[in-house]
């Protein structure tokens, strides 16, 4: 919106008017004065003032010489060897903790490092103090959390996953596997649409109505989600889920399963178990089953973290169930709606994102899947 510029418009015309008439009286041309004392007493003006004003704006010819400057410390303008000094000692005291100079704080604050400088000699507001930082490019931020790896083998290990991605055929799946909770069945808040004059409360302390663990594998080729409900996270389970997978893709010549590095993902049961499959394939031409193995502490890059944390938002985000059968079933119908979405538009995991998912469900080593207010 533009900002209404009538009075300094109004102020201009009325200046250039009266420039006008006392250089007609100064020439003699004037008909409505005989003396520039004639002029000053007709428009109540004093002769010091109005002169500053007109010999300011006749050396310059600019008209924000026309109107009144502020006056007082804030506001005079500094020389450069100033406004160097000032800056000098401002980043001179930034660079040092502020427990060097009494205060009980990790980080500076614009009030402390005034005081600080007023200590030393230099007057600085805080608008001057900002106004530094800003010129300098500094500005004041909060820092955010990220999420890394720790894996000596992380670009081998993710090289490996991106090269099979690639490479991957029509006859090969390729599993993003892994576990969401356990997650206590209780109110929960969250973001939502109220009446007037309500109030959305959770409260406190809860008795848990059950609770949820859910064991799931997104076959990232048909955006399709298998998933069954868990006691524990164990080999076992995990166990549970590769005979299912076998079950449901013996059409495919060979399984990849790609999961975090949590221990019964790497169990001697479990790797004794794919072994075991892999001789039978070998005999009877069945499906075979490789690991993609993510580096560890690299849960942000499971595929399938992105299709919980829609499923949390949408399930469980504000929700109130009575029991966890009652969770269950909406889970359930969430999965079932989910994968009829994608079997009618079939398209890779990454192309569509489905409901209120978090990000984009595809394998990149600058995504982070997992969303930390849901898990």
């Amino acid at each position: 919106m533009r900002a209404d510029r009538t009075v300094e418009r109004n102020h201009l015309r009325q200046w250039r008017t009266l420039i006008a008439e006392y250089e007609a009286v100064k020439r003699g041309r004037s008909t409505a004065f005989r003396s520039v004392r004639d002029f000053y007493v007709y428009h109540g003006t004093c002769s010091q003032t109005f002169r500053k004003y007109y010999n300011r704006y006749r050396a310059s010819g600019l008209a924000t010489d026309l109107f009144p400057r502020r006056r007082g410390p804030k506001n005079r303008q500094k020389s450069e060897a100033e406004a160097s000094h000032a800056k000098e000692a401002l980043f001179k005291v930034l660079h040092s903790p502020p427990s060097d100079f009494g205060f009980n704080r990790a980080t500076w604050r614009r009030a402390d490092l005034q005081q600080t400088l007023k200590t030393t000699g230099v007057m600085l507001s805080k608008r001057d103090i900002q106004s530094i930082f800003k010129a300098a490019g500094y500005r004041w931020m909060k820092a955010k959390q990220v999420l890394t790896s720790r894996d000596p083998e992380y670009r081998t290990k993710l090289d490996s996953v991106k090269s099979i991605l690639q490479g991957l055929r029509e006859d090969e799946g390729f599993f993003s596997i892994d576990e969401f909770g356990p997650v206590a069945v209780l109110k929960r808040g969250g973001r939502k649409l109220i009446a007037p004059n309500e109030n959305a409360t959770v409260p406190q302390w809860q008795k848990s109505k059950g609770v949820v663990i859910i064991t799931a594998a997104l076959e990232l080729s048909t955006n399709q989600v298998t998933h069954f409900y868990s006691d524990k996270k164990n080999t076992a389970e995990i166990i549970k889920l590769l005979d299912l997978l076998l079950d449901q893709n013996r059409h495919l010549s060979r399984l990849y399963l790609s999961w975090d590095a949590a221990s019964w993902h790497i169990s001697k049961q479990l790797t004794h178990r794919i072994a075991s499959n892999n001789v039978m394939a070998e005999v009877t031409g069945s499906t075979r089953v490789e690991t993609a193995p993510l580096p560890a502490g690299a849960q942000f890059l499971n595929v399938v973290e992105a299709v919980f944390s829609g499923m949390a938002r949408a399930i469980l985000h504000n929700s109130d169930y009575s029991s966890a059968g009652e969770a269950k079933r909406a889970i359930d119908r969430y999965f079932s709606e989910r994968n009829a979405y994608f079997r009618e538009h079939p398209k890779r995991a990454g192309k569509k994102i489905w409901g209120n998912e978090r990000g984009t469900i595809a394998f990149s080593e600058s995504s982070n899947h997992k969303d930390p207010r849901y898990r």
